[in-house]
């Protein structure tokens, strides 16, 4: 039996009950009184995190799984009965979701609940759900407004989740196999989108209340859903934002590489394709995967004088809309990488550079500020250095230690997580020598639900 395995057992076994009960006794009682504005008032301190009736009835719900298109019908005619509604949906339905969460967190052996990441997101999924499943029924427009007012407050609160998981599950790679570990991330991050779509969803409405979006004759929108979005306009803007960050690049070991600017991308194929999407999910798949390639290219091409063009092809089939993003960076085949699909696991079996001490001090430095996985995220460090030179300025968060890292690991992973969370698929193909080829596949007609699993 494995170290894991052997954990395992013992984690469930009846002797160590008293110690789970110990622990996560503790736990609760910080989370409450970290939390007592809330007027979260659990009978019980002790007993939650294995023998609570409440979290057993929520995880015996199934999940009302959505699309899209049923997103954009129901938020397209919004009126204060249909927005009361909707607050009352995300109110009994996000700690159903959470539940299933905190179950699958308990079903992990001690060695991984106990690791630096793992306690943190385990207290803060506790704590939502009981936030959650204590709220009242909404009935006002003003108590709408303090719902959304909760729901804001919850989504900062939980913005430590992803780095705080990764840097757990990276730690505790040694003790799980690759399959489970990608399988529990998985279903976490997934779930964690899903919420954040209702949440967000919701918040967008509630502040659209009596205007007519889907009248805007350039971004028509129902909420955080684009019903016209298009594509060529969405690359632009990423590629816009890519090549106005600095020039100063590193590779892989710390050397800094000569300027040569950044390659120019060439957008062709079906250029006027608009379709029904969250603009922000297609928008950091599209930023994760320029970035990469335009990064790649210059690494390559560093003793060039010129950088080859990164292509970027639009093709839109009858039920999904696809991208080819062809560059020239060498491929992604390595001595640490075996597939370039490894490149979306967590497993330092599959990606070694899981458990390098640079990759995991930066999952520390994130953990400490949140990582909500959005393109503006991404752009403000550059932006704030930019103007700290301009004004001869120091970074304040830079100067602490805790400024963003451009190396934790995330990006293609939670790309892989954004691009199937409504069925749609993203595939590398490495031509080692040469370049990359990723192709990038999403449904159009909005019917695909929820990838949650429970």
């Amino acid at each position: 039996m494995n170290v894991g395995a052997t954990f395992g057992f013992i984690f469930h076994s009846t002797m160590s009950w008293r110690f789970r009960n110990s622990w996560h006794a503790s736990a609760c009682t910080r989370n409450l009184q970290r939390h007592s504005s809330s007027q979260v008032q659990p009978q019980s301190t002790a007993l939650h995190f294995y023998q609570n009736r409440q979290l057993e009835l929520y995880a015996s719900k199934e999940a009302n799984r959505l699309s899209l298109r049923q997103l954009v019908f129901f938020g397209r005619s919004m009126d204060e009965e249909k927005l009361i509604k909707s607050a009352n949906y995300v109110r009994t339905e996000l700690p159903v979701r959470i539940a299933h969460r905190l179950r699958d967190l308990q079903a992990l052996p001690y060695v991984v609940v106990t690791q630096e990441g793992v306690a943190q997101v385990y207290e803060l999924y506790w704590s939502a759900f009981e936030k959650f499943r204590r709220y009242p029924q909404v009935t006002t427009l003003e108590e709408n407004q303090a719902f959304c007012e909760f729901l804001e407050g919850i989504l900062d609160e939980h913005a430590p989740v992803i780095p705080s998981l990764s840097l757990g599950l990276s730690l505790s790679s040694p003790h799980l196999p690759p399959d489970s570990l990608d399988a529990f991330m998985r279903r976490m991050l997934v779930s964690r989108i899903s919420r954040r779509v209702l949440a967000e969803h919701h918040l967008a409405l509630s502040k659209s209340l009596g205007i007519n979006n889907l009248s805007l004759p350039e971004e028509p929108h129902v909420g955080i859903i684009y019903t016209a979005l298009n594509l060529r306009h969405s690359i632009d803007k990423c590629v816009a934002l890519l090549r106005d960050r600095s020039h100063d690049t590193e590779d892989e070991i710390g050397e800094s590489v000569p300027n040569c600017g950044w390659p120019e991308v060439i957008v062709d194929g079906h250029v006027d394709t608009k379709f029904s999407y969250i603009r922000e999910h297609l928008e950091y798949i599209i930023f994760e995967l320029l970035k990469n390639a335009m990064t790649a290219t210059r690494l390559h091409h560093r003793s060039s004088s010129s950088l080859p063009p990164i292509h970027a092809t639009i093709v839109v089939g009858e039920n999904d809309v696809g991208v080819r993003i062809s560059d020239q960076g060498g491929g992604l085949s390595s001595a640490r990488i075996k597939s370039p699909s490894d490149l979306f696991s967590f497993s330092h079996i599959r990606n070694a550079t899981r458990m390098d001490d640079t990759r995991l001090g930066a999952l520390r430095s994130a953990s400490s500020r949140g990582v909500k996985a959005t393109v503006a995220e991404q752009i403000r460090p550059w932006r704030t250095e930019q103007s700290n030179v301009n004004l001869n300025n120091k970074d304040p968060e830079r100067e602490a230690g805790i400024a963003p890292h451009p190396r934790i690991g995330l990006g293609l992973p939670m790309s892989n997580i954004f691009t199937t969370y409504f069925g749609g698929t993203l595939e590398l193909v490495s031509l080692d020598g040469w370049g990359t080829d990723v192709y990038l596949r999403l449904p159009k007609l909005g019917t695909n639900l929820e990838g949650i699993e429970l």
